[in-house]
């Protein structure tokens, strides 16, 4: 979620873009339903009034609605901060087409970043949640932008300790279809707020922890939770679950063991992006399609 040095004029074109793109849609969707609530424009939008000297004026009665602070100040950010995203465009525009689809909706992320703006902006109206490991860093982004909803986490396995939590994710704790906090299986994280477990994710991010070097924490539990917690979904719905880095080996195993390679819709560059259908639906699925 940490932004990279480089930074290209494309990406931030693309970026804006998309950006302007939602805001033209809120607009478009905002008018129509004005315009259907209102059948008889002209007599709304203009009201004639007599002057003292008995001519006729109009007042202006305002219709359509102004851009929402929070896109605005998107927009701003983004428009004039050097720093971008550590997604490439591409990365970004798998995850900005399925929010296009879902949002408004409820979207947890893992990870904190210079990009978490842009995740809430997208999903704007819905609810989105960020976990973070590194509590400086959560009140350096909460000064910045204290709009966006996040929470400290802490994390207990490091990256040189995936190969045995790989083989500890086999046994039958791990395959057992249940509420995280309650389980047995010790890639579940059981210390996250209560509201993350009890809400139903649409889209979850696995951008976070930290992962890059042994001792680091590793993402094997927040990919392993991220999977259970859409099994869990007892209402029948699917949720998008989106990893980001696998090209690291973490990443890569994790995502495909506990998120399911069957249940991979696409792979753009860094970013897997998985469906996966709820478990409780009484179809007696198994844990990865065979």
């Amino acid at each position: 979620m940490r932004p990279k040095p480089h930074q290209t004029l494309n990406f931030k074109l693309l970026l804006l873009g998309i950006l302007f793109a939602f805001f033209l849609l809120f607009l478009l969707r905002s008018n129509f339903t004005t315009s259907n609530q209102n059948p008889s424009p002209n007599s709304q939008i203009f009201r004639s009034k007599a002057t003292k000297k008995g001519k006729l004026t109009k007042d202006c009665l305002p219709m359509c609605n102004k851009i929402p602070p929070s896109l605005a100040q998107t927009l701003i950010h983004y428009s004039t901060s050097t720093i971008t995203p550590q997604q490439t465009s591409k990365e970004i525009s798998v995850t900005a087409r399925v929010l296009d689809k879902k949002s408004p909706c409820n979207f947890l992320v893992f990870g904190l970043g210079h990009d978490s703006l842009m995740w809430s902006a997208l999903n704007y109206g819905g609810r989105t949640i960020f976990l973070e490991e590194d509590e400086a860093w959560i009140e350096q982004i909460r000064r910045q932008f204290p709009m966006l909803e996040s929470y400290h986490v802490t994390y207990d396995s490091k990256v040189n300790q995936a190969e045995n939590l790989m083989d500890v994710g086999k046994g039958p704790e791990c395959t057992a279809v249940g509420d995280p906090r309650y389980s047995m299986c010790l890639l579940a994280l059981k210390g996250l707020p209560s509201e993350v477990y009890e809400t139903k994710w649409d889209l979850i991010m696995v951008d976070a922890p930290t992962g890059y070097h042994g001792e680091a924490p590793g993402r094997m539990t927040a990919i392993y939770t991220a999977g259970m917690m859409a099994r869990n979904r007892e209402d029948g719905a699917k949720t998008d679950i989106f990893v980001h880095d696998v090209n690291r080996v973490v990443e890569d195993k994790f995502s495909k063991a506990f998120l399911c390679e069957k249940y991979m819709k696409k792979q753009e560059g860094r970013l897997r992006h998985f469906t996966i259908p709820s478990h409780k639906d009484g179809s007696g699925r198994p844990f990865c399609p065979e």
